[in-house]
């Protein structure tokens, strides 16, 4: 899929994640970008009541990425283009002891998104090839095995009409600090501060390198992973905006026709029952 501001992972290809830059050098401003980010919102807004309207297909958006990389941002600032009404979010912190019961993708499954609405997960299933691996909250042998679990579980919901849209949000460590830093002047804000954060921040490279693998293994033709500069929040928006837009689009056609062939259905039977009263009438 051809986009101007991700990059997609190419699958089977290694991952270089200090190879991409966080900051991209564009001929695009914030306020040129803003322009941008309406009109693909609008574009967002029709496919998405198309998405809605065919039920046919579902919609899984997964954004992952570092301590302040920008996922709830990009969900406020994206996702508010989507009718609230078919779009869920789902948050996953630390599993229960329910969930640490049955194995790490039960409840993941349980949340997909179903057809006709649009799931977002902030943060996801990758963390139990992330987290738990950096944290050797597992052994090695098990978060391995787990790429390919995540591959299956993926190309089953595809296979059953899911479109999956998978981001890495990309910050440098430098940007990093900076929204850290800023959190701790923001008084007002305090109840955002974790000193795990500064904790995780002292894993920085080990994380990337997980990172790099799980969007290198896990980046398939099905369902694929997609780099954002995120250092700017306004071009990470722009992107994820773009990718969305770029993949629902080949879909139009499809859900356009079956809303064609439920509109003709719904018109003749309209018309036959216009049909009935008005000889109904004619015997009074």
């Amino acid at each position: 899929m051809k986009t101007h501001y991700a990059i997609e992972a190419k699958p089977g290809k290694k991952v270089q994640l200090s190879k991409i830059e966080t900051s991209v050098q564009t001929d695009e401003t914030k306020e040129s970008a803003a322009t941008k980010l309406i009109a693909l919102g609008e574009r967002l807004n029709h496919l998405q009541e198309m998405l809605y309207a065919s039920g046919t297909h579902s919609l899984l958006v997964v954004l992952q990425g570092m301590d302040t990389s920008g996922k709830d941002g990009a969900i406020r600032g994206v996702m508010k283009y989507f009718n609230p009404q078919g779009c869920r979010v789902e948050t996953f912190k630390e599993p229960s002891s329910e969930e640490l019961s049955h194995d790490f993708l039960w409840r993941v499954h349980k949340v997909a998104p179903s057809r006709g609405v649009v799931g977002v997960f902030n943060r996801s299933h990758y963390e139990d090839v992330l987290a738990v691996r950096v944290q050797k909250l597992v052994p090695e042998k098990v978060w391995k095995a787990r790429f390919e679990q995540i591959n299956n579980f993926e190309e089953s919901l595809v296979a059953n009409n899911t479109i999956i849209v998978k981001c890495f949000l990309h910050i440098s460590k430098d940007e990093q600090e900076k929204r850290l830093l800023a959190r701790e002047a923001e008084v007002e804000k305090a109840w955002k501060l974790a000193v795990s954060d500064w904790e995780q921040r002292r894993l920085w490279d080990d994380y990337q390198t997980a990172y790099e693998d799980a969007i290198g293994k896990c980046s398939t033709p099905a369902a694929p992973w997609f780099v954002l500069p995120a250092d700017r929040k306004w071009f990470r928006n722009l992107a994820l905006a773009e990718v969305l837009v770029e993949t629902l689009q080949p879909y139009e056609k499809e859900w356009r026709g079956v809303l064609d062939a439920r509109s003709k259905k719904s018109l003749e039977e309209l018309k036959a029952y216009r049909a009935s009263e008005l000889g109904e009438n004619e015997k009074i």
